[in-house]
């Protein structure tokens, strides 16, 4: 029995489908109205369950005992999560004969939680992976069976390494399911003391404080992608900030959020430390750009600001 919902989970579903396994049933998020026509639109998880043919769930309460009975009518011998998006009761943990197993986009203990790609992004981390362990009733805090590492680049963005991580979150899942079905694997108790969370994202954290480094921005800018994305004020109009690199060849003492140059392919802004190079942007009301494109349009000049955002409450 399969539980996921976003683009990250089909990968799993997808290798699940492909392997030796046989899928009865996926367990999405219900439905949610999305753009500005607030349309109805269904979940990727169950594009891709339907597109297989398989009995697809959708539940506002997973508690309720008519659900709970109608995933136990499935007989599910193992059950496996990816990025549902919901703590599971301990009564629907219980239903496969084999328990539950859960696919984790960081290597635990470190980052439990919503958003672990996009807080090791935002943190720096050089290193992260995926994880696979025991589903148990406290948040990723059960036993681990298997991981995977995988480097992160100084100019990887959170959806690049999304997109890598559930690629090899897939793989990984179905070799552990596999050595599931022949026998009990050995099962690793995480380390309480090197938990780490990874708090959901809010949109407030869109906006950028200058008097930070170089760096902590570069790493603000490129962890929340695709959303809520890093954004602040250029002329009094609001752009997106969507790729940067760390200046290391401009001179400091620049006060923080001032263009101190004008490249051709770059905005070059000043920090509290050093100073960042802006690639890549999207002015409000038009799509991403390169920022040689958007200087052909628009005239920006060394000593024009970058201003913070309102803050905008959670």
């Amino acid at each position: 029995m399969f539980f996921g919902t976003p683009a990250f989970a089909v990968p799993t579903l997808e290798a699940l489908l492909a392997s030796s396994h046989r899928v009865v049933g996926a367990v999405t998020q219900p439905d949610r109205p999305r753009g500005r026509g607030q349309r109805l639109e269904p979940t990727p998880v169950k594009v891709t369950a339907e597109r297989a043919g398989i009995p697809v769930l959708q539940p506002e309460r997973l508690k309720d005992d008519a659900v709970i009975d109608r995933i136990r009518q499935l007989d599910a011998d193992l059950g496996v999560v990816a990025a549902y998006g919901r703590i599971l009761p301990q009564r629907l943990i219980d239903v496969p004969r084999l328990g539950m197993i859960n696919v984790h986009a960081s290597l635990l203990p470190r980052w439990r939680g919503a958003a672990p790609i996009h807080r090791a992004v935002i943190a720096g981390d050089t290193e992260t992976g995926v994880t696979i362990m025991r589903v148990v009733l406290a948040l990723d805090a059960g036993p681990m069976l298997a991981h995977r590492r995988a480097v992160i680049g100084p100019e990887d963005t959170s959806a690049d390494l999304e997109t890598r991580l559930a690629g090899a979150g897939a793989s990984l899942l179905v070799e552990t399911a596999d050595r599931i079905g022949e026998g009990p694997l050995v099962e690793e108790s995480q380390d309480e003391s090197l938990v780490t969370y990874a708090a959901r994202l809010e949109r407030r954290e869109s906006a950028i404080d200058w008097q930070r480094s170089a760096r902590e921005i570069h790493n603000q800018i490129r962890g929340l992608q695709p959303w809520p994305l890093a954004a602040a004020l250029l002329q009094g109009r609001r752009v997106l900030l969507l790729r940067s690199t760390v200046a290391t060849d401009v001179p400091s003492g620049a006060a923080p959020g001032l263009v101190v140059a004008v490249e051709p392919d770059a905005l070059v802004v000043a920090t509290g430390d050093g100073a960042i190079r802006l690639t890549t942007i999207q002015p409000e009301g038009r799509p991403p750009m390169a920022v040689r494109a958007f200087l052909s349009g628009r005239h920006v000049v060394p000593g024009d600001r970058l201003d913070p955002l309102p803050v905008v409450q959670p």
